[in-house]
C-alpha cells in the first residue's frame, strides 16, 4: 500500500510541474503578443504622427508596465507551485 500512495504523490507532483510549466508558457506567450501589438500600435501611431512621438511613447508606459508585471507575477506563482 506504501508503494502506491508513494506513486501517487510522485504522479500529483509531475502533473504539478506540467500544469507550472504550461501556465508559465502561456503567460509569457500571452505578455509577448501583448507587447508586440502595443509595439505595432506604437510605431503606426509615430509613423502616422511623428509630431506626438514624445506623448504616444509616454501613453504607452502605464500599459507596457502592467503587462510586464502580469508576466511577472505569472513566475512568481508558478514558481510558487513548483517550490511549494
Amino acid at each position: 500500500m506504501q508503494d502506491a500512495t508513494t506513486t501517487a504523490a510522485a504522479a500529483n507532483l509531475a502533473l504539478a510541474y506540467a500544469g507550472a510549466g504550461l501556465g508559465l508558457g502561456l503567460a509569457v506567450v500571452g505578455a509577448g503578443l501583448g507587447i508586440g501589438k502595443l509595439a505595432a500600435g506604437v510605431a503606426e501611431g509615430v509613423a502616422r504622427q511623428p509630431s506626438a512621438s514624445a506623448q504616444i511613447s509616454a501613453a504607452t508606459n502605464l500599459p507596457l508596465f502592467l503587462l510586464e508585471g502580469v508576466a511577472i507575477l505569472a513566475e512568481v506563482f508558478c514558481l510558487m507551485i513548483v517550490l511549494k
